[in-house]
């Protein structure tokens, strides 16, 4: 077995693709963060990999989620469009790398979460993602911003969030503009619901999106372009379910190790899907040559478990 600064010495020396045009984004500039208005008082905020955005209202600014790579930089670009001050709160879901700086914000201004959301929250008492103040379930509306929760995706209790007046919707961790998903479908608490989400984005009337990631805002083209992705990594992985060839994969492993077996069979029909959809997908989105192996694994998992589609461990006879 190899040891571990060998294959991190082989990860590094593997060449990579050239970035497609359509997965670039604008300069950061060296202060460490770009803001940009996208939107009639709506401003995106970015270090180049991770993003968030605020409101300018007629009663103050409404900000949503707080990476920590941006941290105080948000306050920075706050002050830099506006001199008024926080209203309002929102978190997009409990993940600490989108909400984990919440607390650089004013502690007496109201926080807004969904339901579980707040309760994962209090189960993690974290003094940096702080509780939400106001919780609630299905939807709310801040001062013209619209609160959706339509099940889990990505997270539990991760929100949709819309500014129908501006066209402009924000869903964190599901859509990468640009890009293909982060690695093993980002690391999503339910896949069926993270597809499903792709439809439910497109429900919305906007022009703008703001996805939590990674270089540039999106568009309604980014959604579909993804969806595209997402239906030709589910065909392509289920049909590779059943063409590998499990008996060949159980004759050249230990009968006792059974996790072995597995790992094989699923390594080999992540890695006979992945050699399908990276030449087809190498040149529309950024990152297919590097996540497409870990998110079909994780479309197989899914396959099997959540669609049933279990591929050679079908009904016995």
């Amino acid at each position: 077995m190899q040891n571990f600064s060998e294959a991190a010495r082989q990860v590094r020396e593997q060449p990579t693709a050239p970035v497609p045009e359509i997965a670039r984004g604008p300069r950061i500039p060296d202060t460490g963060y770009l803001v940009e208005e996208i939107a009639d008082g709506i401003f995106w905020v970015s270090d180049g990999s991770y993003q968030m955005m605020f409101l300018v209202t007629g009663d103050g600014v409404i900000a949503v989620d707080a990476p920590p790579t941006l941290g105080h930089n948000i306050l920075r670009a706050i002050r830099g469009v506006t001199s008024k001050q926080i209203s309002h709160v929102v978190y997009s879901h409990q993940h600490s790398d989108h909400v984990g700086a919440v607390s650089v914000y004013p502690g007496d201004v109201p926080r807004y979460a969904h339901r579980i959301t707040a309760e994962r929250l209090a189960g993690l008492a974290d003094p940096n993602r702080p509780l939400p103040t106001r919780v609630f379930d299905d939807t709310l509306t801040i001062d013209g911003l619209r609160l959706d929760y339509h099940g889990p995706n990505h997270a539990e209790g991760n929100i949709f969030i819309h500014a129908p007046e501006q066209r402009v919707l924000m869903l964190v961790d599901v859509i990468f503009p640009g890009w293909v998903p982060f690695s093993n479908l980002a690391v999503s608490a339910n896949i069926p619901g993270y597809v499903e989400a792709h439809d439910q984005v497109l429900a919305y009337d906007f022009d703008k999106f703001v996805g939590g990631h990674v270089t540039r805002p999106g568009s309604r083209q980014d959604v579909v372009t993804q969806q595209e992705y997402m239906a030709d990594l589910q065909a392509t992985t289920e049909h590779a379910l059943s063409a590998v060839d499990l008996p060949k994969i159980m004759a050249g492993t230990d009968p006792a190790n059974v996790w072995m077996t597995f790992r094989t069979y699923l390594d080999a029909v992540a890695a006979m899907a992945a050699d399908e959809l990276v030449p087809r997908w190498i040149d529309r989105l950024g990152g297919a040559d590097i996540f497409t192996l870990p998110n079909a694994w994780a479309m197989a998992e899914a396959l099997r478990l959540d669609y049933g589609s279990m591929g050679p461990f079908g009904i016995a006879d």
